[in-house]
């Protein structure tokens, strides 16, 4: 790896590990590259900060493993467009399958029988209908939604954890295969311990990934609930499996069908609420490498440099000429800061790099 490109990596690690996601946010959208600029030239703060710093830059120069931020051109556009994007995910595996469309499939830990066999039934027929599946690896329905999905596509597994620290460690050799065939996703660096706390918060993203939420089976304090509720927040479709009214493993699910989930009980009921997914592998053109390594379009035909034109351009007029949402915007305007194709103006403007300035 280049040592330019440890420095931006250096970087961005200290501002996702360090700041508030959405005071960092903030900053970014506020100062663009000069808040990667300025952390990469801040010495660190103790010999534990250094460690951790190495121990992460390590983890990421092995084979398959990678960092994804808010400036890389494949950051999932669903992700990007939910309420609490993260900074910079950990990545383990196939990362071109970022594009597809998911679903995710959540449930107990605790499942019935039953719940197992209609989790593997749904994880197997999303997987057909073109969906790549979300669960969270823990032990029960997340567990049986992954392994059924293995067997006809693929699987991305988000972890509350460090993507060194497999969890539960029942399902390392599950984790393996998705490694293989899938995706392993954390918020959290290399070496963080499963903390309870981290858990609720990866929820999000599984919610954030995915097109909609189907929850299997769930008691009503079941984190599966969380997951649809946050899914609820980014505007996804959630739906819910009914279940025996005395059943402790269905309240959670009838709860949800009480506040407006759609009650499931075929797949079909699904393919009635979402588009049907089509290929993410579609023609592109030209590509340059970025810092991290993902494609991203050459210069003449980037649609944002078009509408930039040759003048210096605030982000209002941008999205009237694109129609593109301020996030999916503003992480463009960065990426393309980053690269060295747009300049950052005072007043929130932005121009082309190699254009002539302009009057304020």
């Amino acid at each position: 790896m280049a040592q330019a490109d440890q420095r931006e990596l250096a970087a961005w690690l200290r501002l996702s590990g360090e700041m508030g996601r959405v005071q960092a946010r903030r900053l970014l959208q506020a100062c663009g590259s000069e808040v990667l600029r300025a952390q990469a030239q801040l010495p660190a703060a103790d010999a534990e900060q250094s460690r951790r710093l190495a121990h992460s830059l390590a983890w990421l120069a092995q084979p398959g493993h990678s960092l994804l931020t808010l400036a890389d051109a494949d950051y999932p556009p669903q992700l990007l467009n939910s309420p609490d994007p993260p900074l910079a995910l950990f990545l383990a595996g196939q990362r071109n399958q970022l594009q597809r469309p998911a679903l995710a499939i959540v449930g107990t830990r605790h499942p019935t029988p039953s719940g197992l066999e209609l989790a593997r039934q749904f994880a197997t027929e999303a997987t057909q209908a073109g969906w790549v599946v979300v669960s969270g690896l823990a032990l029960g329905i997340d567990g049986a939604a992954h392994g059924a999905a293995l067997q006809q596509g693929s699987t991305w597994a988000v972890l509350g954890c460090g993507l060194d620290q497999i969890y539960p460690p029942r399902h390392r050799s599950l984790a393996a295969r998705i490694r293989e065939q899938g995706l392993l996703i954390s918020e959290h660096a290399p070496g963080e311990p499963p903390l309870p706390a981290n858990f609720p918060v990866r929820n999000r993203i599984i919610a954030g990934l995915s097109q909609g939420c189907l929850v299997v089976e769930a008691a009503l304090r079941s984190g599966s609930l969380i997951t649809a509720r946050l899914a609820s927040e980014a505007g996804r479709e959630v739906f819910a499996l009914p279940g025996p009214i005395r059943s402790l493993q269905a309240q959670g699910c009838h709860q949800l069908i009480q506040q407006g989930a759609k009650l499931v009980q075929s797949f079909q009921d699904i393919l009635d609420e979402l588009p049907a997914p089509v290929s993410a592998a579609l023609p592109a053109p030209a590509a340059v490498a970025t810092p991290h390594g993902a494609p991203t379009e050459a210069t003449p035909s980037h649609p944002l440099l078009s509408a930039l034109g040759h003048e210096a351009v605030g982000l209002d007029t941008l999205q009237q000429r694109l129609g593109w949402s301020t996030a999916e915007l503003l992480a463009e305007v960065f990426q393309l800061e980053l690269q060295g194709q747009v300049q950052r103006l005072p007043g929130e403007r932005f121009m082309r790099a190699n254009s002539g300035p302009s009057a304020p």
